[in-house]
């Protein structure tokens, strides 16, 4: 038998994990002075990169060359400080250390017996969520990879708490803003379109607890199971918080589950000072929420708590007889009984890290300033000519839309849309736009850990500039 060796030595390792570690810190250090956006209409570089998987090996510095000087520049930067596009995050580099030192020591933590002190990392790091939100000692949570499967594991425990197996009578509820990763998974958990009541939303966009009060009376007259509502802290469109506390008792009052989708905004919880933007939040059943958005960890990072620990589990709980005996008490946290995956990676470092060298007070300083610098960018873009803000921040994003006299909808729809991509052509701020209230609006979110005012100054004036030109040669 043929020896197959895939070790390298250790002098083989240290250089290696230094060339990477070079390429990546060289990248960081000029962060701010790479384009905002690559050129990413590179369906011919695609084609070209299709290949067999290759037979023999080949040297690492050849292959970095490619990654760092062909391939990521030809992205949407994420990481830079000009990025105001979508949620920005920006990724902590204690973050890249703790995925190094996880992916290097490749440990199993998805059960607690292999694992105990690693897991048990994890579960401080959910204890300091569960303290910063303000959610009763009884909560349990899980990581996961983002919003998207927060949601859907929320709406599990919802379905087999509220409904059990009258599953094609439960009706769910979300405003016509909620985040469509909420009706993906509704659908995915076994409740058809036809069971997903959209809510409309006030001239603030947030749901309106009137209309939601009324659809669960109507279905309740039919015959049907409203058992859960999903509202919002800080939508993705618009940075619209609902009326948290409003519809937290109403749900009490009829007994339903409530989900509050916080994968963007939660994070401003952690900020005293702030709360009130956010009340009502510490009394929703679950909340969704995502360190790698105002956290500012690497992609990949979402999380879940749910109010009753013991409904989490009951939904995900099993056992097996290759598995170890699950254990009757709760003192230690099992993350496959509070989830879906038996398999999976060591998420909570990355936060228990980043954590751990910054401090939570250096956190709330920055996710404080990402606020402030929001609230001024949006005063001095919503006093330019021809702007109309539509949606001032209610955290840290702003929606807005030019007009000018006798412009109809769609040239306004048109003007917008060029103002966000002149603004991005520029290369050093990147910013997307929305459908919302009927026409097409340009958005900013401030949520980068990078992003400083300097970078909202050119935000500010290159959007001066670009919204100038384009209403001058319409008038």
């Amino acid at each position: 038998m043929t020896l197959a060796d895939l070790e390298f030595t250790p002098e083989d390792m240290r250089r290696m994990g230094e060339a990477v570690v070079r390429r990546v810190v060289d990248h960081l250090a000029t962060i701010q002075q790479q384009p905002v956006r690559g050129d990413v209409d590179a369906a011919d570089l695609c084609r070209a990169m299709r290949e067999p998987a290759p037979e023999q090996g080949s040297a690492l510095e050849p292959l970095l060359d490619s990654l760092f000087n062909d391939w990521i520049p030809r992205t949407f930067n994420t990481a830079s400080p000009g990025y105001l596009a979508y949620i920005p995050g920006g990724g902590v580099f204690p973050g890249a250390l703790a995925d190094l030192i996880s992916s290097g020591v490749n440990r199993y933590t998805g059960v607690w017996l292999t694992a105990p002190a690693l897991v048990q990392l994890e579960a401080n790091v959910l204890d300091w969520m569960r303290e910063w939100m303000q959610f009763p000692a009884s909560t349990r949570g899980l990581f996961t990879t983002g919003g998207s499967k927060a949601n859907f594991t929320a709406i599990i425990c919802a379905r087999e708490r509220k409904l059990g197996t009258e599953l094609r009578r439960g009706t769910l509820y979300l405003s016509t803003e909620t985040h469509h990763s909420v009706a993906k998974s509704a659908r995915l958990a076994g409740i058809l379109p036809d069971r997903v009541r959209t809510i409309p939303v006030d001239g603030e966009y947030r749901m309106r607890a009137d209309a939601l009060e009324d659809a669960i009376a109507r279905d309740r007259a039919q015959g049907l199971m409203p058992f859960l509502v999903v509202s919002s802290a800080g939508t993705t469109n618009t940075g619209a918080v609902d009326p948290l506390r409003e519809i937290a008792a109403l749900c009490r009052r009829e007994g339903l589950w409530h989900h509050v989708d916080g994968a963007y905004g939660a994070s401003f919880h952690l900020c005293p000072e702030l709360r009130p933007l956010l009340a009502g939040l510490s009394e929703a059943d679950s909340l969704t929420l995502d360190p790698h958005k105002g956290l500012f960890i690497p992609y990949g990072t979402g999380a879940l708590l749910v109010r009753d620990g013991d409904a989490l589990r009951a939904a995900h709980s099993e056992s097996a007889s290759y598995m170890p005996e699950n254990r009757d008490d709760d003192e230690f946290y099992d993350p496959h009984q509070y989830g879906p995956d038996l398999s999976r990676g060591f998420p909570g470092l990355r936060v228990w890290l980043s954590f751990k060298l910054f401090g939570a007070a250096r956190y709330r300083a920055a996710i404080a300033e990402k606020r402030a610098l929001a609230l001024d960018a949006a005063q001095r873009i919503a006093a330019l000519p021809h702007v109309v803000m539509d949606a001032p921040p209610q955290l840290s994003l702003f929606a807005f839309h030019l007009e000018w006299p006798g412009a109809s909808l769609a040239a306004q729809d048109a003007a917008t849309r060029e103002l966000l991509e002149r603004v991005t052509r520029r290369g050093r701020v990147m910013i997307t736009g929305c459908h919302a209230g009927g026409r097409f609006l340009a958005r900013v979110c401030v949520l980068s850990f990078r992003t400083h005012a300097t970078h909202m100054d050119t935000c500010v004036e290159h959007i001066a500039e670009e919204a100038q030109a384009i209403v001058a040669r319409e008038l």
